[in-house]
């Protein structure tokens, strides 16, 4: 979860971190020459393109941000399908019914490369590209003196590398978790006849009845780090976060408590949520009969490493 440190003052720690709109950092910006006009002609801030002249911190924290809206809104239809019609139909069978009307509308061509795919790997790629380039930008402005030395520093060196946040620290364990979900109910039904249409939640139950201990071991590291990263995440973009709590002193300590308080509670409240659509509906569903079933075995014996045992 995100954490913030003080000393024993009261004063709150930060580590340094390169602004979104930073100077170049030539002498020149600060120190005109002699010859520099007082009153330069104010140009327009466009490149050649008609794009403004952002950073690339600019570029990259907003895809990371509006990739993650679309995410959510993929999110938010998936909670609905797999545990809130569960709750109220109280039915695997009936639920299969509103998943299989629904299903189309985010499984389909163009809404899962634009609602799942793209967003997914521009959250990722944006996110390893901050880090890098933040990374650069410190040891350009704070220095590498090793290159002086003549022991130019590892570019794995923990030295200008920014903090990694709670939410970060949650992102990195959710990718593989969300990357197995979505091959043990994507790729692996694709390698059997009628692919995905084989596919609903009683795959899900099925898992449940006959594997319970890696099916309600798994489910639950993803929707408890999946949540609390979706979660924190997005009071980070809303400014709710204790390290931007503004007020300083013991007000702004208590502020920041309740918002750390505030935030897991919320997290706490939807993984419930999913749990017990999943869990108390989904995963007492049983076994599916027949020629269905063998074949969901099938497919649980396809997964890499464990399947095996399955």
């Amino acid at each position: 979860m995100a954490d913030y440190d003080r000393n024993n003052n009261g004063l709150q720690e930060l580590e340094p971190s390169p602004v979104e709109e930073s100077p170049l950092g030539s002498k020149e910006d600060y120190f005109p020459s002699q010859n520099t006009p007082s009153n330069p002609p104010q140009n327009l801030p466009t490149s050649t393109l008609g794009l403004s002249q952002h950073s690339p911190i600019w570029y990259l924290t907003r895809i990371q941000r509006y990739s993650s809206y679309v995410f959510t809104a993929y999110g938010v239809a998936h909670i609905v399908n797999t545990s809130i019609i569960p709750l109220l139909t109280a039915s695997v069978p009936e639920s299969n019914r509103y998943l299989l009307l629904t299903r189309p509308y985010y499984q389909g061509i163009p809404a899962e490369p634009l609602l799942i795919i793209a967003p997914l790997w521009a959250h990722v790629i944006s996110g390893v590209a901050l880090r890098i380039v933040r990374r650069n930008l410190n040891a350009k402005r704070y220095g590498d003196s090793g290159e002086k030395e003549g022991t130019k520093r590892s570019f794995f060196s923990s030295d200008f590398w920014p903090r990694v946040s709670g939410v970060s620290k949650l992102g990195y364990p959710f990718l593989p978790l969300l990357a197995g979900h979505i091959f043990v109910n994507r790729a692996i039904p694709q390698q059997f006849p009628g692919g995905q249409s084989n596919v609903n939640l009683s795959y899900v139950a099925h898992a449940f009845a006959k594997h319970p201990v890696v099916s309600y071991v798994g489910f639950s590291a993803l929707i408890v780090v999946g949540v609390w990263h979706i979660t924190w995440g997005w009071a980070k973009w809303l400014g709710f976060t204790p390290e931007q709590v503004t007020v300083q002193g013991g007000e702004g300590e208590v502020w920041q408590k309740r918002r750390w308080y505030g935030i897991n509670a919320l997290a706490a409240a939807v993984a419930g949520l999913w749990m017990a659509g999943g869990f108390g509906v989904i995963g007492r569903g049983g076994e599916a009969p027949g020629y269905i079933g063998k074949m969901y075995d099938q497919m649980y014996q396809r997964i890499p490493v464990v399947g095996q045992w399955l």
